[in-house]
């Protein structure tokens, strides 16, 4: 009785006592008294289950209460880390997620100011170069008929910047600064102009190195047709305005065109009764205002073709001297074909016409001509060239020009960034100039036949950015003088540029 009594709770006195009431029924009772004892046996079933119960009841309150606490924490911390990130600053008391909610942010928000500055960045364009050449030539073969070495250095930074757009057309700026000095060596009289054409210096004086605005252009492209979606547009209509340089859009070559990696003659830069015999009437360096417009198509993709058009200033008009009158008008159809299996070549075929040309004695008057380029992948590593250049109108000292040669890679001896070209050139005199010179009063010698030129190069790639250029020139009957003697030329040019 007394364990029951500690118990609290009435259903647990209630068992305790129908545990007695059992105990005492297990003393031999009478018959009658079963039925008793059975009944008192159900309600000692019953207390159980109502114990079991109780105990459920009281594990179900004690959970709820867990629950409750737990709800409460929750909201306490949630309290908290609302009132951390309402402020920017960093506490050790912070909650651990607020500190790493603020360290996202800060990360988001510096890759969010990184991409806008990329946006603002994209279709900026800057390459720059520095070309350095020392040349030598031999006594007989210089102007002042001595042995003599000269050194230059020329340097360009071109600037290309997103133009706006109307449209599907697209606009393009393009600014092109140039500087250096030095003038190269002087050679006695020859039909190409220079054997250095990476020589340059302004008119001021030789102790100055001033920079020139070489080129600055504005080009829209228009894809066509216009009005059709332009992710399938094939074909293209360029317009470009602007001071350019007019070989940067005529009579272009893929292995003679670029004397700072190329060849350094200027009769294999560029066409050379163009460039050395003066026909594209630009200014004293090579530039001049003008508009171009070319149709471009590349529906036959990777084949395709294009027409152009350039109208440049000529004379005193190429250097914002003089009228825009008479200019240098020159056309132009390109094409890029692979004649031989997976190997492209681009031929060109262009006429001009020049209102404001100079003539042998310096006479202004009409000249015209026509002329081809080409250049074609005969391998992997071998690039070969040829220009052909024929005079129509014009009093010139030499009326045909033919260049041709090669570029070879170096992958042939395991130095695929090296080069190695090599080229010939023939100039012929026009019959004007040999009559013009049969007694030698014009030029002091009489001219006939063809100037002979050849040139031959090594370009050894230092780095991505440096590479080292040792050159050979050869000049025979310079002039047109089958008097005259051999012209030999030895440099090196090193080019540094991104």
């Amino acid at each position: 009785m007394r364990a029951c009594a500690t118990r609290a709770g009435a259903a647990r006195a209630v068992g305790c006592a129908l545990a007695i009431a059992l105990g005492a029924a297990a003393v031999p009772a009478r018959a009658d008294d079963a039925a008793l004892l059975a009944e008192i046996r159900k309600l000692a079933e019953r207390v159980e289950k109502l114990e079991q119960r109780n105990r459920e009841l009281e594990r179900r309150l004690e959970s709820t209460q867990s629950t409750e606490s737990r709800v409460q924490a929750l909201e306490n911390a949630q309290a908290q880390t609302e009132r951390a990130l309402a402020t920017e600053q960093l506490s050790e008391r912070e909650p651990e997620l607020a500190t790493r909610l603020k360290a996202i942010e800060t990360q988001a928000l510096g890759m969010q100011k990184q991409a806008r500055q990329i946006e603002a960045l994209e279709g900026i364009g800057v390459s720059a170069s520095l070309t350095g050449v020392v040349q030598q030539v031999n006594g007989r073969g210089a102007a002042e008929g001595e042995r003599d070495s000269r050194a230059s250095y020329r340097g360009d930074v071109a600037i290309t910047l997103p133009g706006g757009e109307m449209g599907d057309v697209e606009g393009k700026i393009f600014a092109h600064l140039r500087f250096g000095q030095g003038r190269g060596v002087q050679l006695r009289p020859t039909y190409t102009s220079t054997p250095n054409t990476t020589a340059f210096q302004t008119a001021a004086s030789p102790d100055d190195a001033y920079a020139i605005v070489a080129e600055a252009w504005y080009q829209l492209t228009v894809p066509l047709p216009a009005g059709g979606f332009k992710p399938d547009s094939r074909e293209r209509l360029e317009i470009t305005a602007g001071k350019m340089d007019p070989f940067l859009f005529f009579d272009q070559n893929a292995a003679a065109d670029d004397e700072t990696a190329r060849f350094l003659n200027n009769a294999f830069v560029h066409n050379p009764l163009l460039d050395s015999g003066g026909d594209v009437g630009a200014d004293s360096y090579g530039f001049s205002p003008g508009v171009r417009v070319a149709y471009v198509s590349e529906r036959d993709k990777p084949d395709s073709w294009e027409v152009s058009l350039g109208v440049f200033g000529s004379g005193p008009g190429a250097d914002f001297t003089g009228s825009l009158g008479n200019p240098f008008v020159i056309a132009q159809l390109e094409t890029t074909r692979r004649f031989l299996p997976g190997l492209p070549g681009t031929y060109r075929l262009y006429a001009w016409h020049n209102g404001r040309a100079e003539d042998y004695t310096g006479a202004t008057e009409d000249h015209s001509g026509w002329g081809v380029s080409a250049d074609q992948r005969v391998g992997d590593a071998i690039t070969l060239f040829t220009r052909f250049g024929g005079e129509m109108q014009g009093r010139v000292r030499f009326d045909r020009a033919l260049t041709l040669g090669a570029e070879i890679g170096g992958d042939h001896w395991g130095r695929a960034a090296d080069g190695l070209g090599l080229a010939a050139g023939f100039l012929r005199t026009s019959s004007e100039y040999r009559d013009a010179t049969s007694d030698g009063a014009l030029a002091g010698y009489a001219a006939s036949g063809t100037e002979r030129i050849a040139e031959l190069y090594y370009r050894w790639r230092v780095n991505d950015h440096f590479d080292v250029s040792p050159d050979l020139q050869w000049i025979w009957r310079a002039g047109g003088n089958a008097a005259a003697p051999t012209i030999f030329v030895g440099g090196v040019r090193a080019r540094v540029g991104f």
